[in-house]
């Protein structure tokens, strides 16, 4: 009688483990769908920092261009 009570423990907590993996496992799925998505947002941020890098620099020359409009002219 005592190992049947053994063995529905036993039974009991590999099906509960079950159950947790199966959980857990799923989350980790959402997380590595959320890392990709972080990842692809970081390569996006970077493609922006770059260009407004660019953008920036052209700003730059066009201010030395006016500038030196404004110097030959006054």
């Amino acid at each position: 009688m005592l190992i049947w009570i053994w063995l529905a423990v036993v039974v009991f907590a590999l099906v509960l483990l079950a159950v947790t993996g199966a959980r857990l496992l799923g989350r980790l799925a959402g997380l590595r769908r959320a890392a990709v998505r972080l990842r692809r947002r970081q390569a996006e941020s970077a493609r922006l920092q770059d260009d407004a890098a660019e953008l920036q620099r052209a700003v730059a020359g066009l201010q030395e261009r006016l500038d030196a409009v404004a110097a030959h002219r006054g």
